[in-house]
């Protein structure tokens, strides 16, 4: 694959994940957060937020000259499958968690007044990042490896020239990360991405956001080793045995 500018691939991927939040962060926003007009809207809703994030960031990435990744760990996975350029992941990589960075800020902005009318800090949390249903390091890291190995899998046997779809093609990642939302979001809330975790988390941290909790940061370490792990075993699966 020949190298794109750098400067494409910063900006494709920056905008495409600071879009992936800003829907994602903020249909989460708009059902836990009080006084919304969504609230109580329920998982469905926001697997359904989430997936219309991916779609919107994924096809404005590559019109913008990025690759629609829009996640450290498909990056990592297809450039250990030599489908991306070794030399361009770190640009990637920061621009995926900058992109995330300011696209949890522009969330909290649109829904600064529902923040200050919301009690519950676990609630403010979950807009940011996501966090366990039942607490188990151990079983949380595997529901993130499994899920992100679907997302990892799914989106390598779409690449295959059979069904004329790029890598990671908008409309059919979306829905894959639809599926994954509402069949395995229950236990951990599916990060099944380490920038749109570790970014906003990290913003969380750093806005003065009233009664707001602790980031749980003993948790953190969970959707972003579990993500990686994932995409890279589903990335080990499709070279030794589908490729």
């Amino acid at each position: 694959m020949d190298t794109i500018a750098p400067y494409n691939h910063f900006v494709g991927e920056f905008i495409g994940t600071m879009l992936l939040i800003i829907l994602g962060s903020g249909v989460v926003a708009n059902v836990v957060l009080s006084k919304t007009k969504g609230n109580n809207g329920g998982l469905i809703v926001i697997a359904f937020g989430w997936a219309m994030g991916v779609f919107v960031g994924v096809y404005s990435s590559v019109k913008l000259g990025g690759s629609g990744h829009l996640n450290p760990a498909v990056t990592l996975a297809l450039a250990y499958l030599d489908m991306f350029p070794k030399e361009d992941v770190l640009i990637y990589l920061l621009a995926q968690f900058a992109g995330a960075m300011v696209g949890a800020t522009l969330t909290w902005l649109a829904y600064r007044q529902h923040f200050e009318q919301t009690q519950d800090g676990d609630l403010k949390l979950a807009v940011f990042s996501t966090g366990p249903a039942i607490r188990s390091t151990p079983n949380n890291l595997i529901t993130e490896i499994i899920g992100t190995f679907v997302l990892m899998l799914g989106a390598l046997l779409f690449s295959k020239p059979v069904n004329g779809l790029g890598t990671l093609d908008a409309l059919p990642v979306a829905l894959l990360v639809l599926g994954i939302g509402v069949s395995l979001g229950g236990p951990t809330g599916y990060a099944i991405n380490p920038a749109r975790d570790l970014g906003p988390r990290i913003i969380h941290f750093l806005l003065p956001i009233a009664r707001k909790r602790d980031s749980d940061w003993g948790y953190a370490l969970v959707p972003v080793a579990g993500p990686i792990a994932g995409a890279l075993l589903a990335a080990g699966v499709y070279k030794y045995f589908l490729s």
